[in-house]
């Protein structure tokens, strides 16, 4: 299969273009493209090698001529229980409805698996992907960039995948968290992780490791980022003798919390606890948690702005910049208790 272009010609590649490199019907394509289950896999993979090699995007304007515009937007997110998804969620929502949109959301329960399986479900009932806090693997991505239908990653920076992406910043406020606790005295922390597949716990664990500049020693105990999945956490963490514990987010706060309460400690006399989101409950728990506000209403405008623009035309836009993100204090963090031994 050859997919080089005729020499001296920069025209963009057109669906004819691709049938010939892919020795296959323009028919063919346009069904390959559309996600249609009835073409061979062999000849499906030929389509997607010779869309990619020349760097092919189908016309939204033509899908609508041929299929009509469905008017509805997928969101998937690995946790409708989590109430940090419901601004962020909320703002893609008045954008969608202001141009007509509906959006059918789906839970993805965290499985990366289930996720890229809903999503490939969801491209024949909808004119785009929003894709939230994404756990597909990054060859999973990559088949979603090449269909019709565009995508959006919220929360998410994979290097190699032709998406747009919005996130907000979560290195540097973490790095801020871990230098609050280093003022106030701490020098044995643990770091209650999230899932293993989000992006924002890699980044947020990234900033932790290089809190050992301040002189913090952090060490890593695996959770989930629900408040449950901390809470049974906090027995493991706590041999590790900490003053503080930094928490993925808010729900895993309001876990920790909870269970040093059960073990008979105090926030933060005996021990500090640190979250991150900022969600409503955040501000309302005793003793009002330390956080960090994330921008989720900005998240979800910013996400749906991209997501218009590619319903409108053919074009992908850049990524922006990351959003930042701003640090509260609040009463879960004061100075260390004198360490023991």
């Amino acid at each position: 299969m050859s997919t080089q272009r005729p020499e001296g010609s920069r025209s963009r590649p057109t669906i004819a273009t691709v049938a010939e490199a892919a020795g296959v019907s323009i028919a063919t394509v346009s069904r390959v493209m559309s996600g249609s289950s009835k073409v061979k896999q062999e000849l499906a993979d030929r389509v997607h090698e010779a869309a990619d090699q020349l760097a092919y995007r189908p016309s939204r304007a033509a899908r609508g001529l041929a299929l009509g515009s469905l008017r509805n937007i997928g969101v998937i997110l690995p946790d409708l229980t989590n109430a940090y998804f419901f601004d962020v969620v909320n703002e893609m929502h008045r954008g969608a409805a202001e141009n007509g949109y509906r959006m059918l959301v789906a839970d993805s329960n965290g499985d990366p698996d289930e996720e890229l399986n809903t999503a490939l479900d969801l491209l024949g009932q909808v004119d785009g992907l929003m894709l939230l806090s994404s756990r597909i693997p990054t060859a999973g991505l990559k088949q979603l960039a090449r269909r019709e239908a565009p995508a959006v990653l919220v929360n998410r920076i994979e290097l190699g995948v032709d998406l747009p992406m919005v996130v907000a910043d979560n290195f540097s406020p973490m790095m801020q968290l871990c230098s609050h606790l280093a003022q106030l005295g701490h020098t044995r922390a643990v770091y209650l992780g999230g899932s293993e597949f989000a992006w924002q716990n890699r980044e947020r664990w990234r900033a932790v490791q290089s809190a050992v500049g301040f002189g913090l020693q952090v060490t890593h105990v695996s959770a989930d980022g629900t408040v449950e999945g901390a809470h049974a956490a906090v027995p493991e963490a706590l041999e590790h003798d900490p003053t503080a514990l930094i928490c993925f987010n808010d729900l895993s706060a309001i876990g920790a919390i909870s269970a040093l309460r059960d073990a008979g400690l105090s926030v933060p006399e005996d021990i500090s606890v640190t979250g991150f989101d900022d969600i409503v409950l955040a501000r309302h728990i005793a003793p009002a948690l330390t956080t960090v506000t994330s921008p989720k209403a900005q998240l979800g405008r910013r996400a749906w702005d991209l997501m218009r623009v590619m319903l409108d035309s053919d074009e992908r836009p850049d990524s922006p910049e990351p959003l930042s993100a701003q640090v509260v204090l609040r009463h879960s963090t004061g100075p260390a208790r004198i360490l023991r031994g």
